[in-house]
């Protein structure tokens, strides 16, 4: 890193601004380490403060418009109040607080195609802001979140893209104004059925929102469509969750037992402090954007347990980004508590739910049946009249 004069707002021979970030790294709700370093100008100054920003590259819409911006989420001082002499060296060490919803930019060490985040430094002097350039960072999983991509390594999931999208989850508490989308593509098994699975984290103190969308394949009995499935889970949960075995069940029944287009699964019951996992309940979404969202307009570290060999399967589509400044530049709340007998109950009904789903599906599998079947004898009918 290297000192940069800040000349927008307070001239030629005005402070230049070196920000060192140690490591470079951190996870959410975790914080991040560094310091500023401000150097003086040819003459005297008064710093009013020392502003820390956070900047990821976010997709919008509006109406028929769709773009991309760089957007500020997160501002904080971390300084303010003193005299900086002409020529003068002022450091200021900080730990810059990371929230718990921050996208991620890496996994297994490898950054994650399409991400971009950066930490701004801004100075007030005078009354007027000036900024530096944007420093790069990278954020890595929640031992939770590592838990599950482990969980989709393992599966036989690849990699294909991240982004972050403006707008909110429904069902889900979000503090951030956007959400972050890992998108993979199908295992090979699932191939003619499923085209991809998207996932995303929403994590707080208290546990971490795993939402998941698949793109399942039409055919000539329905059209594609959207299928979502979402797991409410502590962070103790999840590290010792089967979330392989979870996965599995979730896409069997995504390309299975509903393809008749009736919608997709929604998984989670609510044990402690609002978290939990019980059975599924289905849940019809047939409109991405209006079903999953509300909107406005891969071997690495071994927190899962999962072989290297499978980790290696994912880390294999992860492809390094663009420079951050290339890039950038251009509800519900749950509660705390919950008693047993509530618990039950709605596990009983959420078995109950599975249970009427399984039948409803077998019924449209047998009319599916016989209307396959009554046209084929309709054609040989026909055949045999002419």
């Amino acid at each position: 890193m290297v000192f940069k004069r800040l000349l927008g707002a307070f001239g030629v021979g005005g402070p230049s601004v070196e920000t060192v970030l140690h490591g470079g790294h951190g996870r959410p709700g975790g914080h991040l380490p560094g310091e500023v370093t401000i150097q003086g100008g040819d003459h005297d100054v008064h710093v009013q403060q020392v502003v820390l920003s956070l900047v990821t590259h976010v997709e919008y819409e509006h109406g028929d418009h769709e773009g991309t911006a760089g957007v500020e989420f997160y501002r904080g001082a971390i300084a303010g109040g003193f005299h900086l002499g002409a020529g003068q060296y002022h450091t200021i060490p900080f730990q810059m607080p990371l929230p718990w919803e921050l996208p991620l930019t890496e996994v297994y060490g490898q950054h994650l195609h399409g991400m971009a985040m950066g930490v701004r430094t801004e100075l007030e002097i005078s009354g007027a802001m000036d900024s530096g350039d944007l420093d790069p960072v990278s954020i890595g999983p929640l031992p939770s979140q590592q838990r599950v991509l482990d969980a989709f390594a393992a599966l036989g999931f690849q990699f294909k893209s991240a982004d972050v999208e403006q707008g909110h989850i429904a069902g889900v508490h979000q503090e951030l104004p956007f959400y972050q989308e890992i998108e993979f593509y199908a295992p090979p098994q699932y191939g003619g059925q499923i085209n991809e699975v998207e996932l995303t984290f929403v994590a707080s103190p208290h546990g971490l929102a795993v939402v998941l969308e698949a793109d399942r394949r039409g055919n000539i009995f329905a059209e594609g469509d959207d299928v979502f499935g979402r797991f409410h889970v502590s962070h103790d949960e999840a590290l010792h969750m089967a979330w392989e075995q979870e996965l599995e069940n979730w896409l069997r029944a995504v390309a299975g037992h509903l393809h008749g287009g009736h919608g997709g699964f929604g998984h989670g019951g609510y044990g402690h402090g609002g978290y939990g996992h019980g059975g599924y309940a289905p849940v019809a979404h047939h409109d991405a954007h209006h079903g999953h969202h509300e909107s406005h307009g891969h071997g690495g570290p071994g927190w899962g347990g999962v072989a290297a060999g499978a980790a290696g399967g994912l880390a294999a589509g992860f492809v390094a980004g663009a420079v951050v400044n290339e890039l950038l530049d251009d509800d519900d709340d749950d509660e705390d508590g919950g008693d047993d007998a509530f618990a039950e109950s709605m596990v009983e009904a959420q078995q109950q739910a599975v249970q009427d789903a399984y039948q409803q599906a077998a019924y449209e599998a047998a009319y599916e049946q016989a209307y396959e079947d009554a046209y084929e004898e309709a054609m040989e009918t026909f055949e045999d009249e002419e």
